[in-house]
């Protein structure tokens, strides 16, 4: 993925928060913690590159959208708390989200709908509500990336799980490949389900048959 503008990033975060008032400087504060959160050296994909793309997936999504800063919030803290070999990141995500808007004085109500999104990624199981489809939709956009972006965010993911033998990267990551191409559908919007879900389901089998060559 191409490196992100942070000084763009720093804009669509102050302009998102101005729906709701925040003082300028306490959202960039706010800001720096996000970013050195995403610069951690153990990640490879769960980066910045991963945050802008699902912005900008919210954005061609955005008029499915009932609560927009609430989805674009989300979007930025869902992956805020990250350890690979660890089975609660979105719950950790999710309170960190809520300290971190408590403090710069958030109404409880959005508060609790963005820690509700963040929750709903967990799993990436159907939602009710429109915005979390939107949310989900985006967090897995990459799957129907062109050939070099997908390569590039296999590779990346490989690189987080590092710590797994090639044996135990593969079954586990074979199992989580293969529960999307069961689903009924991958991606709820009508937008994505019509153009992105050929396209995620062709990368997906390529690279479970790459993975069987290894």
């Amino acid at each position: 993925m191409q490196p992100v503008n942070t000084d763009r990033l720093l804009c669509q975060w102050q302009t998102t928060l101005q729906t709701f008032d925040v003082d300028k400087l306490a959202a960039e504060e706010a800001f720096t913690q996000l970013v050195t959160a995403y610069s951690s050296p153990h990640r490879s994909y769960h980066t910045l590159q991963h945050i802008n793309y699902v912005l900008s997936t919210i954005d061609i999504l955005q008029i499915y959208t009932q609560n927009l800063a609430a989805v674009q919030l989300a979007a930025w803290l869902h992956d805020v708390v990250y350890d690979p070999q660890a089975q609660d990141n979105e719950e950790k995500s999710a309170a960190y989200a809520c300290e971190l808007l408590s403090n710069l004085s958030l109404p409880q109500d959005a508060i609790a709908t963005v820690t509700r999104l963040i929750l709903h990624t967990k799993h990436h199981q159907a939602a009710d509500d429109d915005d979390s489809q939107v949310l989900l939709d985006a967090d897995l956009a990459i799957l129907a990336a062109n050939l070099v972006q997908y390569q590039e965010y296999a590779n990346a993911i490989r690189q987080e799980y590092a710590w797994l033998s090639d044996a135990d990267y593969i079954q586990g990551r074979n199992l989580v490949l293969n529960k999307f191409l069961q689903r009924q559908r991958i991606y709820f919007t009508p937008l994505m389900f019509e153009f992105a879900e050929p396209a995620a389901r062709d990368n997906i089998k390529r690279e479970i048959k790459n993975l069987l060559l290894k």
